[in-house]
This record gives structure tokens, sequence and C-alpha cells, in this order.
């Protein structure tokens, strides 16, 4: 009986942690690879972004960001990324408004847009805040999802202010290594699965339709295996 209960056990745990750590298939019909076409410029200097045998290079200086050519409403992405340095700061922008892209092209100036922003931010970004006498306790490094300049009702757990997703797990790597995002907005609900598993996200998001954008805050990033999947 103890041997039965045992081999049961290690089935559901092999079981369970298959399901937790899924992937999304990208390579399943409807995704495409969103390359430099795809994309144009905001507020970025021009040397701030750079492809390089299809690998994105940011230089994070200015804080700026690049946007998609055309904008989105329902779709799956799917991105990589890998801090360069400790304390790097970056995100991806999901609808992000044509309102505050244009007051940002028009400025030519730093500035970020308004949308729902899923955060990429290196661990060593608490330990830089801790350093200088700030609160630790208002962001997560592990994938917050949350609006700015928007409306959007956050998944729990939740910031102490009740404007962030904070993600259930903590499952980012370090800087130098790379992670893996995949990010579904429907119908204005936006969900973040970061290196597999679901963290984060939020519902209610309004305006559910715009520019997708990656964010320059700072210090160097790259990104790959930008793809995506349009919906109905």
């Amino acid at each position: 009986m103890k041997l039965i209960f045992t081999l049961l056990l290690t089935a559901f745990t092999v079981f369970a942690n298959d399901a937790v750590r899924a992937f999304i298939d990208d390579t399943q019909p409807g995704f495409r690879d969103l390359k430099a076409e795809d994309f144009t410029k905001v507020n970025s200097a021009d040397d701030t972004w750079n492809w390089k045998d299809g690998v994105l290079h940011c230089t994070g200086k200015p804080v700026s960001v690049m946007r998609t050519v055309k904008e989105f409403k329902n779709f799956e992405m799917v991105v990589e990324w890998s801090h360069q340095k400790p304390a790097g700061n970056s995100g991806v922008f999901v609808w992000a408004t044509p309102a505050s892209i244009e007051k940002l092209t028009a400025a030519g100036k730093p500035g970020l847009p308004h949308g729902i922003e899923v955060q990429v931010l290196d661990h060593g970004y608490t330990d830089k805040v801790k350093a200088a006498g700030g609160k630790t306790d208002w962001f997560g490094t592990n994938g917050d999802v949350f609006p700015v300049g928007v409306k959007m009702t956050p998944f729990p757990p939740l910031s102490p202010d009740g404007s962030r997703s904070f993600p259930r797990k903590h499952l980012a790597k370090g800087h130098g290594e790379w992670n893996h995002y995949y990010i579904r907005a429907i119908n204005g609900e936006v969900r973040l699965w970061v290196n597999g598993e679901e963290v984060s996200g939020g519902t209610g998001c309004n305006p559910a339709q715009g520019f997708l954008c990656l964010e320059s805050e700072g210090s160097p990033i790259l990104f790959r295996k930008l793809r995506i999947r349009e919906l109905p």
C-alpha cells in the first residue's frame, strides 16, 4: 500500500509540474514573428534600438518606447528578454493609447505612454531602491501588471495601494539570463505567464485596443523570439 501511494504521489507531482510549466507553442498556426518592419520610432534616439541576428538590442537611453506600426485588440504574444546589468528596468506596454503615443512622438522627449504595462524588472532593482533609502513594498520583480493612465482591475495579490497585480509566484531569472513571457490579451483582460506559469494580470481594461510598445528605461536589455497571434 505504501509503495502504491508513493507511486501515485510521484505521478501526481510529475503531472502537476508538467501542467504548471506548460509553455505556449508559438509554432501553432496563426503565430508570426514581429520584425523590424513591424515597429516604428516614437520618442527614442536613433541608436536606442538595434536588430542584430534576430535579437533586438536596447541601450536603455533615453526613457522611451518603440511601438508597433499597427494597433492590436485581441492577441497572444511571446517574448524572451534578458537584462544586461543589475537593476535593469523595462516593460511591454499592451494597448498603448494612440493619443499618448501621438503626444510622445510630437514632443520627442523622454517619457512613457498610457496603457497596461507588463513589467520587465531585474531583481537587483530592489537592492538599488533599498540602498537609496526607498520603500520596496510597492513593486515586484517577477512580472507586475498594472495600468498607466488607463483603467484596469488587477488580479490579486495586490500592491499595497491596490493598483498592481503582483505575481503569485516568483519565477523570473536574474540579469544575464533569458526569461520567457507569454501575454494573452482578450476582451479587456490581460494575463501574464512567466517562464511557463501564469502569475498575474487584470481585467476591465479600458481601452482594450491600441499599440504594443517595448520600453527603454535606463539600462541595456535584449529581446528575442517576439511572436504574436491575433485573435477574433
